[in-house]
């Protein structure tokens, strides 16, 4: 139906006859000519009409903006004057001797360069929205990103297996998606959260060099990098240990940024231990580009008589800590009060701070509320460690170890981000040595840290279960800025070893045998040492385009709540086949009024 894309148009196709297809970005009527800016997926073109071709210039007259249009033209070069620079086309524009209406359009509910449009509006019309540049573009690169891995994988005689979506519940750490059996009356499958287990039969399978671009399904709490359903790009290797898989992925990670954006990042990428990333920046998942650090000085505040500070100073949970804001004098009491409701969130229950005028005048030259409860000794030390100057403010924390970070780490982003403190573009690291286990207050057990299948850092089942707090495992976590782009780890691939962790974590052998008892199997029967990667493709993919959720960069994302506007979804189905299924749905309690 047509000869070229709009976009592609240039002075090197002077005076010739084109054929054009695409939607009218915009229309105008100067004076008797008709100017029509003809979009496709490449660009657009500016088309003119004039009124030489009566029948040509009535229809020209009727369009109105995303008309769908057949336009046959001689392009030409734009008048002296009126070329557009912005414009790939600019320096062109096609006279129309021909015109199609494909098909009309109602007036749509928001104009396409509006970027003041609701998100549920844009969701509901999405179809609309995607013919937005900015959205072809990031759904383009994303193809790219995904075509780039997979040529590195094939290249490498990785093989693409798929794995099945109908699947088993297993735990996993998020609610499982339910799908019921109508030909097992009472029994579900569930939507994988990941292909976990099918990854570790495939190496028991022997396939040795395993990958998959899979979609995934959690029922969990959404925020800007989850949604119910997502990508991840699956990578899982047999007869590698940590340090060889985690080279491969970040060879393969460097050559994507480097064919895709043009971006040469490090080589290697910096490794951090999970107690130093936690311990500098109260996050496992840290910005390194953001030159502030947490300190500790919990050993500095154990004897004041300061209960806010000694009470966590002294509690083996507690952590007293310190953030130091070069230049940070200047913020404002009102600021410092918003900063103060910001880490409130992260159950903050305060935010301490000392402005520092004058380093040399000593406790003089330090302004703070808490300056009289603290002794000139504790005062000194605090300025030695944090190592402040003149003009710096220092924000502190003091609580349960958990809240400090997740507030402290929180409030060290912001303020980067604030102050303009963010150095460089891009800044990758490995997360590594992380716990194998985390205490559950609420259910008084132990948890796995990442899976129940992560390997720990010893073979002996016996030394594992001697002190569990403090064994770690063979996990790996890769982070740009300040986001985890992939989770892994070496598995375990014993039998006895895999008993001894399930039996750790409160899955007793019954529980094991019914919810795990095909992988307990299949690792009696010849299981290879294994191990393996999977990245978030859709936060790989929200990095790289610069966008602020991924929900921009995927065609049909979903709600805050889980539901799709555009086809709303979830919906109530019919009542047959409910019963077909073997399910009767209750009625929801009353609310009183």
């Amino acid at each position: 139906m047509r000869s070229i894309y709009c976009g592609q148009l240039n002075a090197s196709h002077l005076d010739q006859e084109v054929t054009l297809c695409g939607w009218v970005h915009r229309r105008r009527d100067h004076g008797g000519v008709i100017f029509v800016d003809l979009r496709d997926h490449h660009g657009l073109v500016q088309v003119v009409f004039d009124p030489d071709t009566p029948e040509i210039f009535s229809t020209a007259e009727r369009i109105r903006n995303e008309y769908v249009l057949r336009v046959k033209g001689r392009v030409r070069n734009r008048p002296e004057g009126t070329i557009n620079p912005d414009l790939p086309t600019g320096e062109v524009e096609v006279l129309g001797l021909g015109l199609t209406v494909l098909n009309p359009a109602d007036t749509p509910p928001f104009q396409l360069d509006d970027e003041d449009i609701h998100d549920e509006t844009r969701l509901r019309y999405r179809y609309i929205d995607l013919r937005r540049p900015e959205m072809q573009e990031k759904l383009r690169l994303r193809a790219r990103i995904i075509r780039t891995l997979r040529a590195f994988l094939d290249e490498r005689d990785f093989v693409d297996v798929e794995t099945p979506i109908l699947t088993r519940s297993t735990p996993e750490g998020a609610r499982d998606y339910l799908v019921p059996s109508r030909t097992h009356a009472g029994a579900f499958f569930a939507l994988p959260q990941s292909p976990q287990l099918f990854k570790q039969l495939l190496m028991m399978g022997g396939i040795d060099r395993y990958y998959q671009v899979a979609r995934c399904f959690r029922d969990e709490d959404l925020r800007a990098d989850r949604q119910p359903e997502f990508t991840q790009l699956d990578v899982e290797t047999s007869f590698m240990d940590e340090d060889a898989i985690m080279s491969l992925m970040e060879t393969m990670i460097r050559e994507l940024f480097a064919k895709v954006l043009d971006v040469a990042l490090p080589d290697p990428f910096s490794r951090l231990s999970y107690a130093e990333a936690m311990e500098r920046f109260g996050t496992d998942r840290p910005d390194l580009r953001i030159p502030l650090e947490l300190v500790d000085l919990g050993d500095v505040m154990q004897n004041v008589e300061f209960k806010v500070f000694a009470g966590p100073a002294n509690d083996p949970h507690g952590r007293v800590a310190a953030l130091r804001v070069p230049g940070g004098a200047v913020i404002s009491r009102k600021d410092i009060d918003d900063y103060t409701s910001y880490v409130g969130k992260y159950g903050a229950r305060g935010l301490a701070y000392i402005k520092v005028n004058d380093v040399a005048a000593g406790r003089d030259g330090l302004q703070s509320p808490i300056l009289k409860f603290l002794p000139d000794d504790v005062v000194a030390a605090i300025v030695a460690r944090t190592g402040v100057e003149d003009g710096d403010l220092v924000f502190f924390g003091a609580d349960r170890a958990s809240v400090v970070n997740e507030s402290l780490g929180a409030l060290r982003v912001k303020l980067g981000h604030d102050r303009g403190m963010v150095k460089g573009d891009w800044e990758p690291l490995w997360v590594v040595d992380f716990p194998m286990f985390e205490w559950d207050e609420k259910t008084n057990r132990w948890m796995a840290l990442h899976h129940p299948f992560t390997s720990p850092n010893v073979d002996d089942p016996a030394l594992l279960g001697e002190n569990p707090g403090t064994s770690l495992s063979r996990a790996y976590d890769m982070v740009l800025n300040g986001t985890e782009l992939g989770g892994g780890s070496i598995r375990i691939h014993q039998t006895e070893l895999q008993q001894a962790v399930f039996k750790l974590l409160g899955i007793g052998d019954e529980e094991a045998r019914d919810k795990f008892g095909f992988l307990l199997d299949a690792l009696n029967y010849g299981c290879p040492p294994h191990g393996g990667i999977a990245f978030g493709l859709d936060r790989l993919v929200m990095l790289m385009t610069g966008a602020s959720s991924i929900r921009e960069i995927m065609a049909f994302p979903k709600t805050q709540t889980a539901a799709c506007p555009l086809t709303q979804a979830p919906s109530v189905v019919a009542a047959g086949q409910l019963i077909e299924l073997g399910i009767h749905l209750r009625k929801p309690p009353e609310v009183d009024s």
